[in-house]
Formats: C-alpha cells, structure tokens, sequence
C-alpha cells in the first residue's frame, strides 16, 4: 500500500463507507436512548481519555449540538477535585480504575442523564470502571469504540471486562487494529482512523435525536457558533435551563 494524503483519504473514505454501512441500527438505538434521556429532563454526559476526549467535544459544547450535554475529562481531578496539576503529567492515568470514582463523583450528574464513553481500544481502566459505574448507577449508555481492536488486545480492567460488554449501544468506530491505516515497510503505520470516523458517529446521533424532536413538535435546544451575531445570547439563554447541570471545561 502506498503512503500519501491520497491514500490515506481512500483509508478513511472506506472506514466512513464502512461505518455508514453497518452502524446505521445502532445510531438509531443510540438516538432513542439520549431522546428518551432529554425528554426526562436529563443531560448528555460525555467521556472520552487521550484522544477520545475529542469525540466528547464532539457530544459536549459545541456549535450545532445539543445544549444539554456534559463533558468529563481527566482534567476535572484537577479543575474540580483539587488534585495537583502534576496528576495530569501520568501517562498511565488512564489505566487507573479509580480515577473514574473521582470523576464520577465530581460530575453534575442526574439520575435520567445518559453517557456517551468513547475508547477506540476500549480496554483501559478508567473507562471500563466509568462504565461500570454508569451501569451500576442505572443510567443508559452508548459506547464508541473499535471491535476490531477491543477484541484482538487483553483487557487492562481487573474484571476483565471491555467497554462494549458494558454498553447498551456500541457504535462501532471502524478503525483497524491499531488505529493507523497504512502500514509502513519497516514496521508501524500511520494515518489514524478512529477521530475521523468517530466525530462522523457523534454527529450521526445528534442529527437523529434532533429529527425525532422535530417530528414531535419539539423545537431542540441547539448551540448557535459563538461567532456569529447573535450566539452568545441564544446560547446562554439555553444554557441558563440546564443551570447546575452543564459545565463546560477549558
């Protein structure tokens, strides 16, 4: 396989393809969940370590998302916990089961909220602990994460478990093994798939959700781009609904 932009365009243009293929079920089930979640009052909580955090930018704040959505990170031991800043400089935070009960516990969570947990590897701890929690704690929850590369590696949670034996909806990401597309000659590969292919699964959701608020009547509390006339005001007059439930980190 050659290397290039191009190649890499036709590598993640087919892991788009191959999404929209096979998840099309699974968004619907996803959008039902956080629907249903919405409509009891509840908010989107978003998860996501590493690089996944993006796809929790992706649920959580957002121009064209929905209002109601959280993001938790890593960074809230620090931001809300009082944890020191050196915490965060752990390469291994991530495989730390315990920093999920810190989190959780920091989180402005409700009883009808949702979560959204995105892990390409879906293996570490901190996220198969969350999910665990979520699980425990009866909320719904929509797992984004590869299969092909959950399943081909050892779990790291003492349980044993992966994140998608915990969901209710897992949306598969498409991404190889790995993550990177084109393998190179001497070892390695590069072009990674997964933030691409997630954001288009984030963004599938909540156009479904807001379809099914639509065809109700329902008029969707979506963010306007703070960029343009008009947006900081729409935005906080929706913001101010969801007061003491939605924080939005730096």
């Amino acid at each position: 396989m050659t290397i290039g932009a191009e190649s890499y365009l036709a590598a993640v243009t087919a892991a788009i393809d191959q999404v929209a293929r096979t998840q099309t079920d699974r968004v619907r089930r996803a959008a039902d969940l956080m629907t249903t979640s919405l409509r009891a009052g509840g908010v989107v909580q978003a998860f996501g370590a590493g690089h996944s955090e993006a796809l929790a930018m992706e649920i959580a704040g957002r121009a064209g998302g929905l209002v109601p959505t959280n993001r938790i990170a890593l960074r809230d031991l620090v931001l809300f916990g009082g944890a020191d800043r050196a915490v965060l400089d752990d390469p291994f935070l991530e495989r730390d089961p315990d920093v999920a009960h810190r989190l959780y516990a920091l989180a402005p969570v409700k009883p009808d909220d949702v979560f959204v947990i995105a892990s390409s590897s879906g293996v570490n701890g901190v996220v198969v602990e969350m999910a665990r929690l979520v699980k425990d704690h009866g909320h719904g929850l929509i797992a984004v994460t590869s299969l092909a590369h959950s399943g081909a590696v050892p779990p790291r949670h003492p349980s044993g478990a992966r994140l998608a034996d915990l969901a209710d909806v897992v949306l598969d990401n498409g991404a190889p093994y790995g993550d990177a597309a084109l393998p190179l000659d001497g070892g390695g590969a590069v072009g990674a798939i997964s933030s691409v292919t997630g954001a288009v699964l984030a963004q599938q959701v909540v156009c479904e959700v807001v379809a099914r608020l639509v065809a109700a009547g329902e008029t969707p509390p979506i963010y306007l781009s703070a960029n343009v006339p008009g947006g900081d005001e729409h935005n906080r007059h929706l913001e101010a609904r969801y007061a003491g439930r939605i924080r939005r980190t730096a």
